[in-house]
């Protein structure tokens, strides 16, 4: 049977699974069993043992379950809700005034949070009834939160970030260094177009508040020095070479209990939601992961990676071509699976055929990292327009339209770190050395 069949039945397989309602990590695990007990001579629960035991036993996935609980702790307590208040007087000289909190918040709370969707709802919870309120235009309220929400996957701490570093095998740290200019250049092309919008049409944008002293903003902003702390003590342990990721996600955990504590914000009932949450997210997360590495390697059994990128490599596409026919697969990929299940399934394949093609692994864990973002935006599997969705009552098209200026600039974003590889790469360069 040819490889063409095989793909075939087994993608045709998995899309039918997942179509049943079975969970994304057990149906991987199936279509994986099928494929070795069919195409294999190796027992398949064997194999299956090994594999999930493997995956899930990894030192390197305990900063994963630690980032998302400080995500929750944040989610659930006053800290989240400061930051609205520290941010907005500073905003009011800029056009397009408060409509910028939705990305300066998102930036903030994705250097401590690691996840897109907890950044999204966690910032629009604050932004989106105090906007309203004031006025300004829903549709533009809804588009910058959108595609602000998904810096929580690029700026580090981030949750996608370590599950493509366990997957590719690549430094954790240097993806979380290298993570940084990209993402402030991310936060720049939004707000850049956030003050463009609002000077085209002015008109749709409420007056200032009243003007308010030097000092009485320096006072509205101390409710966000615990946030500034955190972000300092977690990724100032990893850049100065104090801390692993995962020690450094200790830190994080440690430094939200004791701040929401202090702020008085932490009681019982809040430290067991936290708890709860992120133990339930965390078990969603390493289930695909298993089933994700057992489906690679039931892949590899059959060939299929090794096949497919010698048809990519047959294809003699340059190194442009390369990356823009990967952005198109993920986009399209992201139409049907969430984030970590378009990572986790696609690296076993593809890591082959970029090393061939001579791309850093490190950059191309920040490629992979904004199309991801993409498909955050992207019906009908995209998590942030389900997040906007539950938060906003309107419908899924809807949300989508008004965030595809930002799906936009994400693509121009991917143009400029090809062209300027730097933006990735200079970071870590100056960690190695």
């Amino acid at each position: 049977m040819n490889d063409l069949v095989i793909t075939a039945l087994l993608v045709g397989s998995l899309f039918l699974i997942l179509a049943s309602g079975v969970w994304i990590g057990l149906t991987l695990s199936g279509v994986a069993w099928l494929a070795i007990q069919i195409f294999s001579a190796r027992p398949a629960g064997d194999a299956m043992a090994v594999t999930i035991w493997g995956a899930a036993s990894g030192w390197t996935l305990t900063a994963l379950p630690l980032f998302i609980w400080m995500g929750e702790i944040l989610f659930r307590t006053r800290l989240s809700s400061d930051m609205f208040k520290g941010l907005a007087p500073w905003m009011q000289a800029l056009p397009g005034r408060l409509l910028h909190t939705n990305v300066v918040g998102c930036a903030i709370f994705a250097a401590v949070s690691g996840s897109s969707a907890a950044t999204c709802a966690t910032i629009g919870k604050m932004t989106l009834p105090e906007l309203k309120s004031r006025g300004y235009p829903e549709a533009m309220t809804i588009g910058t939160l959108a595609g602000a929400g998904t810096l929580g996957l690029l700026i580090p701490p981030s949750i996608i970030m370590i599950v493509y570093g366990v997957a590719a095998d690549v430094s954790i740290s240097e993806l979380f260094i290298a993570g940084v200019m990209p993402g402030i250049m991310l936060a720049t092309l939004f707000s850049g177009f956030i003050a463009v919008w609002s000077l085209r049409h002015p008109e749709l944008i409420p007056p200032r508040d009243a003007p308010m002293s030097f000092a009485d903003k320096l006072r509205a902003s101390s409710s966000l020095i615990p946030v500034v702390l955190l972000i300092v003590a977690v990724l100032g342990s990893i850049y100065a070479g104090f801390a692993t990721a995962t020690e450094a996600a200790g830190v994080g955990v440690v430094g939200a209990l004791v701040l929401s504590t202090l702020q008085g914000s932490m009681n019982w009932t809040t430290f067991k939601g936290a708890l709860m949450g992120a133990t339930r997210l965390y078990c969603m997360i390493a289930l695909i992961l298993s089933g994700a590495a057992f489906l690679t390697l039931a892949m590899g059994y059959i060939g299929l990676p090794r096949h497919l990128a010698e048809w990519i490599s047959s294809l003699d596409l340059s190194q442009f071509w390369l990356i823009m026919a990967l952005m198109v697969f993920f986009v399209v990929l992201g139409c049907f699976l969430d984030g970590i299940s378009m990572v986790v399934l696609t690296m076993g394949v593809l890591m082959p055929t970029v090393q061939k093609a001579g791309i850093d692994p490190v950059w191309f864990g920040v490629f992979i990292v904004l199309v991801v973002e993409m498909a955050q935006i992207t019906p009908p599997v995209g998590f942030n327009l389900f997040v906007l969705q539950g938060m906003t009552g309107k419908q899924l098209p809807y949300i989508a339209r008004v965030s595809s200026p930002f799906f936009l600039l994400m693509m121009a974003a991917v143009l400029l770190i090809y062209f300027v590889p730097g933006i990735v790469t200079w970071l870590p360069q100056q960690m190695r050395h």
